[in-house]
């Protein structure tokens, strides 16, 4: 039996929306677990992996997402009953900050092709204020790493940007109570960047707050992407920052000068650009979608 049969099983028999680690259990107390066969120390984590893959790859699936945080999952042909639909849970004190970086570099690689990295504030040298002076992960995109080698001379004869630099302000939670100072903490720390976006796993969904995050983005620049930790495939850019052609400098310079992850960070960029390889492990570790979901 595979994990997909055995949710599709235990499901069936529960008739109730149910999380990876619950269908686990279930199949443990009912002895389903030896039909599956499988020695792994988290098989709860490769159910919901194997879920959310099918959920993504295959548009026959016969699973829906019934729940967030934790993700419950149901089957399409099965109704659920009113008293059992589960409130999505959005207390964001659930998870600290630091652990949204690794789902937001599984989706900026896999995405967008970015590299990124974790800029470390307690490393700044002027740690008291560091949180206005550079942003939580920065990100690079390399332009030449698809270029044939004429292109690739070409645009640096002409000085065409090679790179693409990303400023990230990560934050638990996104609402009316915190945006004036999340959004103008973002314009502090990510405006120097080509590209500056703020980055939320819980965004409130009011039409007026969007409005007024809209209002914002016009008038600053800065985009906003809303994480999506159950599925990190489901992350989304919500609103797009906008681009700019070059770098501030002065700023650029003032943050490697206080932080050595920073500055770290622009080394590597150039030394990629200089021998036309990226090292990749130099960047921040891109895991796999079942490491991820563990």
């Amino acid at each position: 039996m595979t994990f997909l049969e055995l949710a599709q099983k235990v499901i069936s028999e529960t008739n109730l929306p149910m999380s990876a680690n619950e269908i686990w259990e279930y199949a443990i107390q009912h002895k389903y677990n030896t039909l599956v066969g499988t020695n792994g120390k988290t098989p709860w984590a490769s159910i919901a992996a194997r879920i959310y893959i099918d959920l993504r790859d295959n548009p026959n699936s016969i699973f829906i997402k019934a729940a967030e945080r934790p993700t419950r999952f149901f089957l399409k042909n099965m109704q659920i009953k009113p008293q059992e639909k589960l409130i999505t849970k959005n207390d964001e004190n659930d998870f600290h900050e630091r652990e949204l970086h690794k789902y937001l570099t599984y989706y900026l690689f896999n995405f967008h092709s970015i590299y990124t990295k974790t800029i470390f504030h307690e490393k700044s040298n002027k740690n008291k204020y560091a949180q206005w002076l550079h942003p939580d992960m920065v990100g690079v995109y390399f332009y030449f790493d698809k270029w044939q080698d004429e292109l690739y001379q070409l645009s640096k004869d002409l000085n065409y940007p090679l790179v693409k630099i990303y400023s990230y302000e990560l934050k638990r939670k996104l609402d009316f109570n915190n945006l004036r100072e999340v959004y103008f903490q973002a314009v502090s720390n990510s405006s120097w960047a080509n590209e500056g976006y703020i980055v939320a796993a819980n965004i409130e969904k009011d039409e007026e707050f969007h409005e007024e995050l809209k209002r914002l983005n016009n008038a600053f620049g800065i985009g906003v992407i809303e994480l999506d930790i159950d599925d990190p495939d489901s992350t989304k850019i919500i609103l797009p920052a906008r681009q700019k052609d070059y770098l501030d400098l002065e700023t650029v310079n003032k943050i490697a000068k206080i932080n050595p992850d920073f500055s770290n960070f622009l080394k590597q960029v150039r030394n990629d650009i200089s021998i036309r390889e990226i090292r990749d492990e130099k960047y921040d570790k891109v895991k796999h979608f079942e490491e991820l979901m563990k």
